[in-house]
């Protein structure tokens, strides 16, 4: 073998080799299985009819003060064992978030939701309903007196996958508004419409399909996430593309493309399991109409 053979040779088995020693983008739980490391809690204001000694009342019983930031004396979220794997119940009984202590950028997060039986004030006589919060920024109790400032991916009977508008943030859509509804419809063959509190779309558009299970039934939900677009995806099937993230602050739009992920416990018994995340360099083809 020539020297420059064997020069040839030894390069291409160091490129093999550090190709092989290339990190792979993977999934990383975010839930241990045990407790509730690396996520916090914000426990709202509760109901009237929420036993609990250690929160003052008014003159007419109702609670005038959240519980807060991680002082959850009543266990809204806990660690359960549940159809033989651990997972975390959100017990619904006062609005809260469960949230990551990190903030997270160009992400795929998927996760395994499925309903309880019980159902609590106010929403006691209505659908079962959670939400997957992305891109969480600023103070809790924002977002409807609870919540982080973000974007939704909605978790609620009949409307997984929905796309929603926590406090003053905003983004464009391709959407439809069929004859006779009040709400937009995302639609890949649409208008492009902006929804935000104060924007043309308002603050929800409907997913397109509806792909959820049985009631009892375990669904995988998938946020996408990277830069200003995240797509929902619910069972394998994407059902809203959301683009142009953005926040209104102090009287400028600037981009909302990273944060918090909260779940929420609101008005109903939910259980989440196999939390996870991977960090990605783009958007993978087949999730893009």
């Amino acid at each position: 073998m020539t020297r420059n053979t064997f020069a040839s040779a030894l390069f291409f088995i160091l490129i093999t080799l550090g190709c092989s020693k290339a990190p792979k983008e993977a999934f990383t739980p975010l839930f241990n299985g045990q407790d509730l490391t690396n996520w916090e809690t914000y426990i709202g204001i509760p109901e009237a009819s929420v036993v609990i000694h250690e929160l003052p009342k008014d003159s007419l019983g109702n609670y005038t003060q959240p519980l807060g930031l991680n002082n959850d004396l009543l266990h809204v979220f806990s660690v359960v064992n549940i159809d033989g794997q651990p997972a975390v119940r959100a017990s619904g009984e006062v609005y809260g978030a469960l949230a990551t202590t990190k903030e997270y950028e160009n992400y795929h997060f998927r996760m395994q939701v499925k309903w309880g039986a019980l159902k609590w004030a106010p929403r006691e006589d209505k659908l079962r309903n959670s939400g997957l919060l992305y891109h969480g920024t600023g103070n809790y109790g924002i977002g409807l007196g609870v919540w982080k400032i973000s974007h939704e991916c909605q978790i609620m009977e009949s409307m997984f996958g929905d796309s929603y508008r926590m406090g003053d943030t905003y983004c464009s859509i391709q959407a439809m508004k069929p004859e006779g509804a009040d709400r937009y419809v995302y639609a890949p063959k649409g208008s492009t419409i902006e929804f935000g509190a104060n924007k043309a779309g308002g603050k929800i558009c409907s997913k397109s399909i509806m792909n959820e299970k049985t009631l009892g039934e375990w669904n995988t939900v998938e946020i996408i996430c990277y830069g200003g677009t995240s797509i929902h995806i619910i069972n394998g099937k994407v059902n809203m593309i959301n683009t142009n993230s953005h926040l209104e602050k102090d009287g400028k739009s600037i981009p909302l493309t990273k944060g918090n992920i909260q779940l929420q416990s609101e008005g109903a018994e939910v259980f989440f399991r196999n939390m996870e995340i991977m960090e990605i360099s783009k958007i993978p083809a087949q999730y893009l109409n």
